[in-house]
């Protein structure tokens, strides 16, 4: 059974969740696009700067600045010698009306602490390769989670403070869904998971069934 709910968890993020945010996107912002690559190529000294960022973080000798971060990887985005990357797929890349692109990581709802420092260095990659082609692109990745599992408690976000720049770098549930299609979306996207689970109880209660029998 706990093999079945998170083949789920994972199944949602591409079947469900990344679809229903491309079109959601589509109504409000300029172009919506699911998997993409950020680039092919990261600057020697743009290599540099992300280990500097992932270093100094890890120690807790600076905190999470996604301003000066993005600051310092432009500096050198295009500094020393051009190296071959295969940075990981972004699950949804949006283009504002302002022409802002925003590169989003879709996770689960319940990530454990230490994948933070991975999911960190992926979107600082992601920065560093959109730069390389445009240096003077303005650029935003975001890590999003979904749902929270803690409703109607907050989500706890203490797990990551130390690797991630809250307000600029997450967005948990509401946040998300809202920026995509607008204040009322999420409400209205709860309301049509909700209709979806009433007609589709029997087919879930039959299966669970399996399960009780053994």
């Amino acid at each position: 059974m706990y093999s079945f709910i998170h083949s789920l968890s994972t199944n949602f993020g591409t079947s469900i969740f990344e679809p229903v945010a491309k079109s959601l996107a589509l109504l409000r912002h300029k172009d919506a696009m699911s998997q993409q690559t950020a680039g092919v190529r990261i600057s020697s000294e743009a290599h540099l700067v992300i280990q500097r960022i992932m270093d100094n973080l890890s120690t807790a000798v600076s905190s999470p600045n996604k301003t000066e971060e993005i600051q310092a990887i432009r500096a050198v985005c295009q500094t020393g010698e051009m190296k071959a990357v295969k940075p990981t797929k972004v699950d949804l890349k949006i283009i504002g009306h302002d022409e802002t692109i925003y590169l989003i990581d879709i996770k689960t709802a319940k990530p454990n602490a230490g994948s933070f420092k991975e999911f960190k260095r992926t979107l600082l990659e992601w920065l560093a390769a959109t730069l390389a082609v445009n240096p003077t692109a303005n650029v935003q990745t975001l890590i999003a989670i979904p749902y929270n599992p803690y409703e109607p408690q907050p989500y706890n976000r203490w797990t990551m403070r130390g690797m991630l720049d809250l307000e600029h770098e997450l967005k948990v549930a509401e946040e998300f869904w809202d920026f995509l299609g607008g204040e009322g979306t999420y409400i209205e996207l709860l309301d049509c998971f909700e209709q979806a689970g009433i007609e589709l109880r029997p087919e879930i209660d039959d299966y669970f069934g399996k399960f009780n029998k053994q």
